[in-house]
């Protein structure tokens, strides 16, 4: 907690705060001083008790119950987006009543109106206006965390093998199963997965949010997905345990081998800065996969490597997990025709709409949801199918990726 922690960031929560009590006071309107000091006393422990709820589950990750503890995050988060949007028109309305009072020192003159005062109109607009979001994260755990949705695409290629033409591709990411409270939401993403009857399928990256254990009990449910071919996975910058604290460098270790011992139980392929050929009706395409690399987070992948071992195939698929890889490297091998990545979760809150598509995520990465094309190279983003942090998805929901190949 401590490198995000800093005295503008403490000084923008405690206004924050200050305003949200200030628009519950007003709204309420409490007639006695013992009505405004039960307001404030319940106000002060709500927030005390959501922030030590959310600071304890952040700081005790690998202590028992881990599963509830993402729903004290998720509350916090959606507190503050609420009383963001509560401490906005109340902020304005203060800015302006300084401005008129400035505005009487320096006049010799009355300013005509009456100073503008906190109105419990104004104050509550401004709870109205902040349950908005509120509500929508609620929503947000209670249904869209796991309501799946299938993306359907269709990517032309000119130099796509003739064999090729209308081969399916699939893609799930960031599953987070550490996240998962019961079997059953997964259970309903495996029979979706089957029902598309894809001819191939990837998984790329975060199969855990921070030990291999975490996919344990969801190993059964994975093996159900159904496919012809092998099922090749990789891995993302979560599934190498970098976020809790190891007793010894061997531990970590072994809980990397643990995590791809499971990866093998399931019935997947990890694909270790390597490559795999793909044969259909004697042509062949290539699928290499790599380790996690981004410009943000660990750089264990070799694309180098995984390339090398790709010949001189027609067609490359990449499996790559941080969508940062495709403008840092990937250009270099313009042969790569088609990149599949995650990572980014469209930040699992956001606007998704056929002409409005927004989420806070997009002032951090370039390429964070959907089709991205340069040149003749393609790059998908796929928010992924699970959660972490928040317990839920607001507007980008969890996602089942279906990209069929056509010859341009």
């Amino acid at each position: 907690m401590s490198r995000f922690i800093s005295l503008p960031f403490l000084l923008f929560l405690l206004i924050l705060e200050w305003y949200g009590l200030q628009a519950v006071r007003t709204a309420l309107q409490p007639s006695t001083p013992g009505g405004r000091r039960l307001i404030m006393a319940i106000y002060t422990v709500v927030t005390i008790l959501v922030w030590g709820l959310a600071i304890w589950a952040i700081s005790t990750r690998r202590v028992a119950h881990p599963h509830y503890k993402v729903y004290f995050i998720g509350l916090l988060l959606g507190l503050i987006a609420a009383k963001l949007l509560i401490t906005l028109p109340l902020l304005l309305e203060d800015i302006t009543r300084i401005g008129r009072i400035v505005a009487r020192q320096l006049s010799s003159s009355p300013v005509a109106g009456q100073p503008i005062s906190r109105s419990a109109f104004l104050s509550r607009l401004a709870l109205v206006v902040g349950a908005i979001p509120l509500v929508a994260l609620i929503w947000g755990v209670v249904r869209g965390g796991t309501d799946y949705q299938v993306k359907r695409r269709v990517l032309r290629f000119p130099n796509l093998p003739a064999s090729f033409d209308g081969f399916k591709i699939l893609q799930i990411s960031d599953l987070h199963t550490g996240s998962f409270t019961s079997k059953e939401p997964l259970q309903r993403a495996v029979k979706l997965i089957n029902a598309q009857q894809a001819d191939l399928i990837f998984m790329t990256g975060d199969l855990v949010n921070n030990v291999a254990t975490e996919v344990e009990e969801h190993i059964e449910t994975l093996a159900g997905i159904r496919s012809e071919r092998p099922i090749y996975s990789i891995l993302g910058n979560h599934d190498y345990g970098d976020y809790v604290q190891w007793e010894s460098l061997e531990a970590k270790r072994a809980n990397l081998e643990r995590l791809m011992q499971n990866h093998a139980k399931i019935g997947w392929e990890l694909l270790m800065d390597e490559s795999r050929t793909v044969e259909r009706n004697g042509e062949q395409i290539a699928i290499l996969g790599v380790q996690n690399w981004g410009t943000k987070f660990v750089q264990h992948g070799n694309l180098a490597k995984a390339h090398a071992g790709s010949g001189n195939a027609p067609f490359k698929i990449l499996l790559t997990h941080d969508p940062t890889h495709w403008d840092a490297q990937v250009h270099n091998y313009p042969d790569i025709d088609l990149t599949l990545s995650g990572h980014t979760h469209g930040a699992q809150f956001g606007v998704n709409l056929p002409h409005m598509r927004w989420s806070p995520v997009q002032y951090v990465y370039k390429q964070w949801a959907g089709l991205y094309q340069r040149g003749k190279q393609h790059l998908y983003v796929n928010v992924g199918l699970g959660f972490l942090g928040y317990p839920g998805r607001v507007g980008f929901l969890p996602e089942i990726t279906v990209l069929e190949l056509r010859r341009a």
